[in-house]
């Protein structure tokens, strides 16, 4: 992941630079959001197996049931990084590895 946060932080920033003038600051925020939402899905997919994503997501805080429920369908990476993931991988986790708001 921080592999990634290093790519997405030159090309981020470099972004939202470059359209700062813009007058649509709903649009920033929408894209950002489904920009931490394809970052949880792809944090899921690194995870891969039931057993890892809930040993990682109980390491992370999250309680029995809600990893529980995350490790049951690992394999839905898009639905599950929406449900329950973005009250476990929030945007502070997002800050502390490097990735830049655009809102």
């Amino acid at each position: 992941m921080t592999q990634i946060a290093e790519q997405m932080r030159i090309y981020l920033r470099g972004w939202k630079f470059y359209f700062r003038l813009a007058q649509t600051p709903q649009i920033f925020k929408d894209l950002d959001s489904w920009i931490r939402h394809r970052l949880r899905a792809i944090q899921l997919k690194h995870w891969s197996t039931g057993t890892t994503v809930y040993s990682r997501l109980r390491s992370l805080g999250a309680t029995h049931e809600q990893a529980a429920l995350m490790a049951e369908g690992a394999g839905h990476w898009w639905r599950h990084s929406e449900a329950g993931l973005n009250h476990i991988l929030t945007v502070d986790y997002f800050d502390a590895l490097g990735f830049p708001r655009l809102a």
